[in-house]
């Protein structure tokens, strides 16, 4: 893992030019970006066209890269535009949401990582079905609240970096946040 430094260099050193940098950043951003593309997108047969033109964006676009603490909601923001220029190509198809029963490629993706901690494997299976459980409630919530759950709660990003993956105003941002956690609360409490 690279500290807050090293990190920063390898942006720069990506926005550069630096071909060996970038693809230490998709590699280690990668995994979060993936969650947050199968969320967003909603159906896991688009997520893997959604990354390829994401990453690849990313890599075209790399010297529009100002400021490291902002590149992961550039990446984020990559994402969510490929996701939504896909959904217009298919604008002659049927949207629907994945299925929660869906066993595609990304079904046993968690949605978030826990901490690397020792566990009995009672724990394990709890921490597995209390997962499983969050994935199936985030699904049912619209998409503008799901993605900014996802974002803010999940991924971490502050409401000024939502907002600016999501292209709105950070109010906005929070009102949708509030009410995508009333929602999801209330899901959570029917299936349990």
């Amino acid at each position: 893992m690279t500290g807050p430094e090293e990190y920063a260099g390898l942006v720069r050193a990506a926005a550069g030019g630096d071909p060996e940098a970038m693809e230490r950043l998709l590699v280690r951003a990668q995994a979060s970006a993936y969650r947050f593309s199968v969320m967003v997108c909603g159906r896991t047969d688009e997520t893997e066209d959604v990354m390829q033109e994401a990453l690849v964006s990313t890599y075209r676009h790399a010297s529009a890269i100002r400021d490291p603490e902002a590149f992961k909601a550039w990446l984020y923001r990559t994402v969510r535009n490929a996701c939504l220029l896909n959904r217009r190509k298919r604008v002659a198809e049927p949207t629907h949401m994945m299925s929660l029963d869906d066993d595609g490629p990304f079904h046993d993706q968690p949605v978030y990582e826990p901490e690397a901690h020792a566990q009995s494997p009672e724990d394990a299976l709890d921490e597995a079905a209390r997962r499983e459980q969050l994935r199936k409630a985030l699904l049912r919530l619209p998409g503008p609240q799901r993605e900014v759950i996802v974002l803010r709660d999940l991924e971490g990003l502050s409401t000024r970096e939502v907002a600016d993956v999501v292209g709105i105003s950070e109010d906005n941002v929070k009102q949708r946040l509030h009410r995508g956690r009333v929602a999801l609360r209330a899901v959570l409490e029917d299936v349990a």
